[in-house]
């Protein structure tokens, strides 16, 4: 008497049932990634949104927008070389995924003939500094150069200082200063600041004589 079994399949056939459902369920994902995600895999996760960065105007210290250069004794006006001022400033702060600040200054000035001066060449220091509580933070002390041409009476400069790091801990509170001259550029006065954050932009005239 011949026996049937129903329900039974081959081995082989029970093999590839069960693996069907893996195959299918792989291809699902990708069909899935490319719905959602518009490629075959899916993308890295984004960086949560930062903090918009604090961004203080720059300040200009009492005698810091301003230098001459004099060729003779110190106060004699014909002796005056040159008389550097300082002209546009701006600022572009910048949040970093530690929380730290990322600071970039831009500065102008023109270089004026005085009744000793000539054409030519010649070289403005300044001076770049982050402080907070009248502690520096962090103060670069560069040269550019500036070109009087032959037949003018004066000749201008601009200069980008980047890269000025202001600690996670600072950052709610602290300045930016700008002056003319090397290390014993005057010191700028402490002042309250206010607390609202403001965005990379441009600040007035540094108000030197003009």
């Amino acid at each position: 008497m011949r026996r049937r079994f129903h329900g039974l399949l081959p081995l082989g056939s029970a093999l590839l049932c069960l693996t069907i459902p893996a195959a299918a369920a792989e291809e699902g994902n990708v069909f899935t990634n490319i719905f959602k995600y518009g490629g075959t895999t899916v993308p890295p996760s984004q960086p949560k949104e930062l903090e918009a960065a604090y961004c203080p105007t720059i300040d200009v210290p009492e005698g810091g927008a301003a230098l001459q250069v004099a060729g003779g004794r110190m106060g004699d006006a014909a002796s005056i070389r040159t008389q550097i001022t300082l002209g546009r400033l701006a600022r572009e702060c910048t949040r970093l995924q530690d929380g730290s600040i990322t600071v970039k200054v831009g500065i102008e000035g023109r270089v004026l003939l005085g009744p000793g001066g000539r054409p030519g060449k010649f070289d403005v220091p300044f001076t770049v500094a982050i402080r907070q509580n009248e502690k520096t933070v962090v103060s670069r002390t560069r040269r550019v150069s500036a070109t009087v041409p032959a037949g003018e009476a004066q000749g201008f400069f601009s200069v980008v200082e980047d890269g000025l790091i202001v600690p996670p801990a600072m950052t709610r509170d602290y300045e930016i200063s700008v002056s003319l001259g090397g290390s014993g550029a005057p010191k700028p006065a402490r002042k309250r600041k206010a607390p609202a954050a403001a965005t990379a932009g441009e600040d007035a005239g540094a108000g030197a004589a003009q």
